[in-house]
C-alpha cells in the first residue's frame, strides 16, 4: 500500500515544457548545489547496489511519446519486481548498467543519451551511521538519501537523536518553510500539561479519597490483581498517549521536550490516583532522557562505538527499570492490604478511614 502512489513519477516524462526535470523523493538532503545534474542526458540514475538503480533522484528528459509508451508497457503488463516505480524504470532501462558514468561538461552543454549517476548523488544514510561521517570515493558527496524503514524517515520528530542526520534533514526544513502550522498546537498541548500538572498536585487529597474510601464487594486478591492491571495499563499510557498525539513533522528540539512533558504529566495522575511512589512510575521517564542524552552524544568515533554505548546504556537501564515495576506493584498489594485490614475492623472509625 506504501508504493500504491508512486508509479505518478511516471507523468513527469509529460512535463515538455521542460528541457530536463530532476525528480526526487523528499527523503532527499542536499550538501551543496548539484545544477550540474541538468546537463544530464535522456534519463541518468544513481546504483546504490551493484544491480539495480535507485529512484530516490533521477534525471529524465520529458517526451511524450516516451511517456506514451511507458502507459502502454503498463497495460499489458511489463515485468515489475516490486510493484512501484523502481521495479518498472528498472526494467525499462534495463541497459543503464553498462552505459557511462555522468561527469557534467564544463561549457555547460547538455548531453544526450543515458547515463549512470555517481553514488555522491544518492549517498545512502547508512554509509554515514558506520563512521559519523561521509566517505564516498566515487563521485561529489552531494545528496543524501534516506531509504530506511517508514517510521524512521528523517521528517518524523523521534527519527532523531536515533537516526543522527534527521536533525539536518530538519534544520534544512526550518531553513526553508518553517514550523508555523504546528507550533500553534505545541504550545497547546504543553499549556494542557502544565495545567495537569498543577491539577493533580492540588487535587491529591480528593482523587486519594475516591479510589479508597471505598467498601470492597470482593476479595482482597481480586482487588489486587485488578488494581495491578489498572496501574500497569494506566503507566503504559501515560508513555504512548502523548506520543502519539504530537504532529509528526514538529522539529525534534520541539518534539521530545513535549513528550517528556506530556508522559511526566499524565504518570503524575497515575501516582496520585493510585499513591504510588513518584520515583518508581518516573524511573522509565529517566531512563528515556538518559538514552536521548546517550544517542545525541557528538563525540563518538564511529557508528560502533555508538551502537556498544546504546546498548551498554540499555544493558544497565533495564534492571532499574523492572525493579521499579515490582516495586510499584508491591505498593499496590500494601495499599489493598491496609485497607482490607481496616475496613473488616468492627469499630473503626469513618473519618480516620477517609483521612487515608
Amino acid at each position: 500500500m506504501r508504493f500504491k502512489l508512486t508509479l505518478n513519477k511516471l507523468y513527469a516524462w509529460s512535463l515538455v515544457s521542460y528541457e530536463r526535470v530532476v525528480m526526487l523523493d523528499s527523503d532527499n538532503i542536499f550538501l551543496q548545489n548539484t545544477d550540474e545534474l541538468f546537463q544530464c542526458g535522456q534519463f541518468c540514475a544513481v546504483f546504490i547496489n551493484p544491480c539495480i538503480f535507485h529512484t530516490g533522484l533521477f534525471v529524465l528528459q520529458p517526451s511524450m511519446a516516451v511517456f506514451k509508451n511507458m502507459l502502454r508497457e503498463l497495460a499489458v503488463g511489463r515485468e515489475n519486481p516490486d510493484g512501484a516505480d523502481q521495479g518498472f524504470l528498472a526494467s525499462y532501462f534495463l541497459d543503464l548498467l553498462d552505459q557511462p558514468m555522468f561527469h557534467p561538461p564544463t561549457n555547460g552543454t547538455k548531453l544526450e543519451g543515458t547515463y549512470r549517476l555517481p553514488l555522491g548523488y544518492q549517498m545512502d544514510a547508512s554509509y554515514y551511521y558506520l563512521k559519523l561521517r561521509w566517505s564516498i570515493p566515487c563521485g561529489p558527496n552531494s545528496v543524501i538519501t534516506f531509504p530506511s524503514a517508514p517510521w524512521f524517515k528523517p521528517w518524523y520528530w523521534w527519527s532523531w537523536p536515533v537516526l543522527p542526520l534527521g536533525l539536518s534533514w530538519h534544520e534544512q526544513r526550518r531553513e526553508n518553510l518553517g514550523y508555523s502550522s504546528e507550533v500553534p498546537v505545541v504550545l497547546i498541548q504543553a499549556v494542557l500539561y502544565i495545567g495537569v500538572i498543577a491539577v493533580t498536585r492540588l487535587a491529591r487529597p480528593s482523587l486519594s479519597k475516591m479510589c479508597y474510601n471505598r467498601r470492597m464487594e470482593k476479595s482482597t486478591m481480586f482487588l489486587l490483581s485488578l488494581l495491578r492491571v489498572v496501574a500497569a495499563w494506566s503507566i503504559l499510557a501515560a508513555y504512548i498517549i502523548p506520543f502519539f498525539i504530537i504532529p509528526r513533522t514538529v522539529h525534534p528540539l520541539l518534539g521530545w521536550p513535549l513528550y517528556l512533558l506530556g508522559s511526566f504529566s499524565l504518570s503524575s495522575i497515575v501516582i496520585n490516583i493510585f499513591l504510588l511512589h513518584p520515583f518508581s512510575v518516573l524511573t522509565t521517564w529517566f531512563g528515556i532522557i538518559g538514552a536521548l542524552f546517550v544517542m545525541s552524544f557528538p563525540w563518538y568515533l564511529n557508528g560502533v562505538v555508538r551502537a556498544l554505548a546504546v546498548f551498554a546504556y540499555a544493558f544497565c537501564c533495564a534492571p532499574l527499570i523492572w525493579a521499579s515495576l515490582v516495586k510499584t506493584m508491591s505498593s499496590l498489594q500494601v495499599l489493598v492490604e491496609r485497607d482490607a485490614f481496616r475496613l473488616g475492623e468492627p469499630n473503626q472509625n469513618a473519618e480516620f478511614t477517609k483521612v487515608y
